[in-house]
């Protein structure tokens, strides 16, 4: 992570200065702290829609506050992106663009190496941004960050050159997916649906529909019929806490799953859970994440 950070440190700086330059003025007016957050968005000339959102949403009086806050913003070119009449459609749901554009602040004042040093990021809407590294550049989720280190009196802005849109939960994650109908359904008839949506955050080691029809004939029947069993077995295949892949060390660990077994899990040539392979790693939603594994996890019986 040191050397990522060190990448990205030396691309955002010098891209706040071509940030700077770009709108007509020179690097120490950009930095100019006698201006709020919206004063320095307003002064740049390219955050028309953002403003316009903002205003729509009653939000100006809270990004023109004391603060401090960090504002992920989209630039006018990042709202043209959004499909055909998203805008309007938005500028006139005034609370869910509320909820959108807080999902683009963090509370504090947090400069380009305090972003990279954390690797989730709290939002005013409650869900977390995830900071990654692709390819030597730097990411908030799914945006890329085209300028850094902009600061205003009550803040400071980072410019990003898409539009953050706040994730599903795991339930309506997976749900979207398609590909687990008997999972959801099993969580459902366990009772753990909603604790799934709503609480957290979690990692969930996902067995596909292929996972269980791979199961001996009449197996999740028997476990639909059979709660506490279904909910041992649910439970085993979740972790408190957020584990993306690139969180495991090469080698093999064990975490704790909320049936109270341990999962070990081998990361070496590819990574594997309880001998179960995971065939797609770090679905993100907004309450967790989740690996596809291609089996059931059954935890070893009760002594």
């Amino acid at each position: 992570m040191r050397l990522s950070l060190t990448i990205l440190l030396s691309v955002v700086l010098s891209s706040s200065v071509a940030w700077a330059q770009c709108q007509g003025n020179d690097h120490a007016q950009a930095q100019d702290l006698t201006k709020t957050v919206v004063q320095t968005a307003a002064e740049a000339g390219n955050f028309s829609t953002l403003l316009a959102a903002a205003e729509a949403a009653g939000l100006v009086d809270a990004l023109n506050g004391e603060g401090p806050i960090t504002v992920f913003a989209p630039t006018d070119e990042a709202f043209a992106k959004l499909p055909a009449g998203t805008v309007e459609a938005l500028l006139a749901q005034p609370e869910q663009l509320a909820e959108i554009l807080k999902y683009h602040v963090v509370a504090g004042k947090l400069s380009a190496e305090k972003v990279l040093a954390s690797q989730w990021l709290p939002t005013l809407q409650g869900q977390e941004l995830l900071v990654s590294m692709r390819d030597g550049a730097p990411f908030i989720d799914e945006a890329g960050i085209a300028a850094a280190d902009i600061y205003a009196s009550n803040g400071i802005i980072h410019v990003i050159d898409s539009v953050m849109l706040p994730r599903k939960n795991l339930v309506e994650t997976a749900a979207a997916a398609g590909a687990f109908k008997t999972l959801l359904a099993a969580a459902t008839a366990a009772g753990l649906a909603d604790v799934l949506s709503n609480d957290g955050p979690f990692t969930i080691f996902a067995p596909t529909d292929e996972a269980f029809a791979a199961l001996t004939p009449g197996t999740v029947e028997a476990l639909l019929q059979d709660i506490p069993t279904l909910q041992a077995i649910l439970k085993y295949h979740v972790v408190s806490g957020k584990i993306l892949s690139t969180d495991l060390a090469e080698g093999s660990t064990k975490v704790a799953s909320l049936q109270g077994g341990m999962l070990p899990i081998n990361n070496a040539d590819g990574v594997t859970v309880a001998g179960a392979q995971v065939v797609q790693a770090d679905v993100i939603a907004g309450n967790g994440v989740i690996h596809v594994i291609d089996s059931v996890l059954i935890p070893a019986p009760s002594k």
